[in-house]
């Protein structure tokens, strides 16, 4: 009879085979600050306006040369169970703000590799916690005092442009003055007079060739795609959107057809068509002058789409059917009907055009009514158009933040300077806790609660009597 080796006592017998558990501070929580530093120094060189590019190689063999955090933590794909928290951190601040992805990442870093001092101080991780969280409230009670600038009218496409301006430049260096144009124009084209700013509504299309100087503002859609018929020019056009194929309706279960003659069979076949033609005159009817699919456009309609002077732009994608719904103010319909007045949509011109040797089919809208603005890039590479793409991403999160608060503090660090120097922070709180966030002097030395000199990681107390070192807090806890 085989002999059954018990596993080990604990937590380590609930787990399966293989699976590996760490408990304490120099087995857990040590490993994973180790883990956390040396991936906040991996990202640190890649910060800012003179950060370094990483190259990257996914494991579909795809090469990215950026500087950009939230795709280097995306094609990274990091497995460590702590650092995986850091790049979980990242992605929200991504979300929510749209723009800080690699300061969360080498500020959590910081902040570990502080709090690794103080635990081989002997201070716990829950007092070093509480003391991080008290010293985060009261960085929320300094910023509103550091305000330097507030803007209240976000259709200023100049004062848009100076707040956007080191958003874009820690991005795209020397390019900023006039990609921080092109999103300003964008964003306050489309801006909503009541409801918030909805980021989708701006988008881009990256078109090879030529330079950046030749990118531009299209208030309206873009399409890398070309017309279905012969007709490639309408203004101001009533628009009618299909989520279905414009073609001969196919029935629902399988019939069988039985044909003894010629005669019938022709007379088959033009009930087909009859129907279609009819279908298409009704809607030419209605006033339309585009059509546009999300299906296949059959040759017998494109055939009647041409008869009748209609123009047929076929899209693929079911998300940028409801964009241009959006844009042209319409609504998808399900199946081939004619449409009502409020179903239809209105664009001021929808034409085709050539950039390079790239066709797009543009829907134009001048008016006040426009409703999502395109961003044009042009640019030698698609790796540069990508960068550029990125930190365009980042500019529109950023008027995103402006509409929802227009308060502006000092920037190149000089807020972070003046929070880090928390002196009142240790005298508003109470226990160990007090010591996660220790404040340094001129001279790089630290100070306790009755205001003793701390040197050498709180070790030495040289300006202290015997008589105050029993009375401070500190030497009361520690000896």
């Amino acid at each position: 009879m085989a002999l059954s080796v018990p596993k080990a006592p604990g937590v380590a017998q609930m787990l399966k085979d293989g699976a590996k558990m760490y408990s304490g501070l120099e087995e857990a929580v040590y490993r994973n600050i180790t883990a956390c530093k040396e991936f906040s120094q991996t990202m640190r060189s890649a910060y800012g306006p003179n950060g370094m590019n990483k190259m990257i190689i996914n494991h579909i063999e795809k090469q990215f040369v950026t500087s950009d955090a939230g795709t280097i933590m995306r094609e990274l794909d990091v497995e460590h169970p702590a650092a995986k928290l850091i790049v979980m951190a990242s992605q929200m601040q991504d979300a929510e703000v749209g723009d800080g992805t690699n300061f969360v990442v080498v500020f959590a870093g910081a902040l570990l590799e502080a709090a690794e001092e103080l635990l081989r101080l002997g201070i716990t991780t829950a007092e070093i916690a509480d003391g991080y969280e008290k010293a985060l409230n009261k960085s929320l009670d300094i910023l509103p005092k550091l305000v330097c600038h507030e803007i209240e009218d976000f259709r200023d496409v100049a004062k848009v442009k100076r707040c956007l301006n080191a958003c874009i430049m820690s991005k795209q260096y020397s390019e900023e003055e006039f990609l921080t144009e092109l999103i300003a124009k964008a964003c306050v084209s489309i801006l909503p007079d009541k409801s918030t700013f909805n980021v989708d509504n701006i988008r881009v299309c990256k078109i090879l060739g030529s330079g950046l100087a030749k990118s531009e503002v299209v208030r309206g859609m873009v399409f890398k795609r070309f017309v279905e018929g012969d007709v490639t020019y309408a203004e101001k056009a009533k628009v009618v959107i299909f989520s279905c194929p414009i073609d001969i309706i196919q029935t629902e279960t399988k019939g069988t057809v039985l044909i003894k003659s010629a005669d019938e069979l022709m007379n088959f076949s033009a009930g087909e068509e009859n129907l279609l033609e009819s279908q298409i005159k009704s809607i030419a009817e209605a006033g339309v002058k585009v059509v546009v699919s999300g299906g296949k456009v059959g040759d017998m309609a494109l055939h009647f789409l041409n008869k009748y002077g209609l123009m047929a732009v076929r899209l693929n994608s079911k998300f940028d059917l409801r964009r241009l719904s959006r844009a042209v103010n319409g609504t998808v319909l399900p199946r081939i009907a004619t449409p009502s007045q409020e179903e239809l949509g209105y664009c001021d011109k929808v034409c085709i055009e050539e950039l390079g040797d790239t066709t797009i089919v543009a829907f134009r809208n001048e008016g006040a009514e426009s409703r999502i603005a395109t961003i044009v890039i042009r640019g030698a590479t698609n790796n540069f158009m990508d960068d550029i793409e990125r930190a365009l991403d980042d500019g529109v999160n950023n008027f995103k933040g402006l509409t929802r608060d227009g308060r502006y503090v000092p920037g190149a660090g000089a807020t972070e300077i003046d929070i880090s120097n928390l002196e009142k922070c240790p005298t508003a709180m109470d226990g160990m806790e007090r010591f996660a966030c220790p404040t340094p002097d001129l001279q790089g030395r630290y100070r306790c609660i009755d205001d003793h000199v701390l040197c050498d990681g709180f070790i030495d107390c040289p300006e202290g009597e015997d008589e105050d070192r029993r009375s401070c807090m500190f030497y009361k806890t520690m000896f």
